[in-house]
């Protein structure tokens, strides 16, 4: 029997990685993506899997407390997977209310519809971000104390503060996940590899924050997918998983090493004021899903970095379309005539 599951925002960059690679793995569950596709949202991301008969497209917001109820009465969900999220910090500090309605307040929705139709497991993906900010050393563990600086990170924190309480109240099965810093196809160029990729690819300057010495510690997105299903199926109720691939870098490294790989000169940087409260350092502790549930990365940065320049090399045309506006269009095209 199929599993019927919800994933929200799986247009975006991490969701719509996690559903081409779901559905190209597995005929055994039925898919519905709710997706809001405001900015970030890019439907031309799932092309491979649109006519695939065990996945819908919803277009809708999981605020939508009416959409919400009525795809869970049509559907049935055995499991909910929350990616949908706003989640650019930049954005968060120039206008933190709808980080608030969609991360706090659409969670909310979701785990509501969720006790009340009883499903099987709802994984939250979170954030390291939640924790704060880390001295020069030490890691991040499930039991390191929340502690978010900005108006996105502290948004993340909390829903997954409503989601533990619904375990704790409710009994409902819930999962969280907090992923350490993504890269990969699809992403959204405001984001800092494919912003420096196709800057560097224009010739334009590359805007480095600060000093360019904050640290993230980075993964690969299909290594997140993978730890995604993973916690899902095999994670324990009530419990928080931290997934990184323990590959710690400084922001000026990456950007360099993108210039490096392009071919491009390090003359192209050019340093801007912080960001306010721009966090110093994260860095993951991901032993407990590793031992716990037998995930580890799969994926060497190096290699991993230099296949993500050569999609957007190979790729061009998506990104310009995005630079363009004109991908927003898609939906229209593929679904305003059905």
């Amino acid at each position: 029997m199929a599993k019927k599951v919800l994933v929200t925002g799986g247009a975006g960059f991490i969701g719509s990685n996690f559903l081409n690679y779901v559905l190209r793995q597995r005929d055994d569950w039925e898919v519905v993506n709710l997706d809001k596709l405001t900015y970030a949202g890019n439907l031309e991301n799932l092309k491979e899997i649109e006519e695939k008969p065990n996945y819908t497209f919803v277009k809708g917001d999981i605020t939508n407390n009416e959409l919400v109820n009525y795809l869970f009465e049509k559907y049935r969900f055995d499991y909910v997977i929350n990616f949908a999220a706003e989640s650019h910090v930049d954005r968060s500090i120039l206008g933190s209310e709808v980080f608030f309605r969609t991360n706090v307040v659409g969670t909310n929705v979701l785990l509501e519809a969720s006790r009340r139709f009883g499903i099987e497991k709802f994984l939250q993906v979170s954030t390291d971000e939640v924790y704060g900010s880390l001295g020069e050393t030490g890691l991040f563990t499930e039991q390191t104390p929340l502690s978010p600086n900005s108006p996105y990170s502290s948004s993340k924190a909390g829903a997954d503060l409503m989601a533990k309480s619904f375990h704790h109240t409710y009994d409902l099965p819930v999962v969280i996940t907090r992923c350490s810093n993504n890269y990969g196809p699809y992403q959204f160029p405001e984001k800092l590899i494919p912003l420096m990729i196709i800057n560097a690819l224009n010739d334009k300057e590359l805007p480095v924050y600060g000093d360019g010495l904050n640290v993230r510690d980075w993964i690969y997105v299909i290594d997140h997918n993978r730890a995604v299903e993973l916690a899902l199926e095999n994670g324990k109720p009530g419990e928080v998983y931290n997934v990184g691939a323990s590959r710690e870098m400084k922001n000026i490294e990456i950007v360099k090493l993108i210039l490096k790989i392009l071919g491009k000169p390090e003359s192209l940087i050019k340093y801007v004021k912080d960001r306010p409260g721009h966090d110093r350092r994260y860095a993951i502790d991901s032993s407990k899903i590793q031992s716990e549930l037998g995930w580890k990365p799969s994926f060497e940065f190096e290699e991993a970095i230099v296949q993500t320049v050569e999609w957007y090399l190979k790729n061009k045309s998506w990104w310009e379309r995005i630079i363009s506006g004109e991908y927003q269009k898609y939906y229209e095209t593929q679904y305003g005539q059905r």
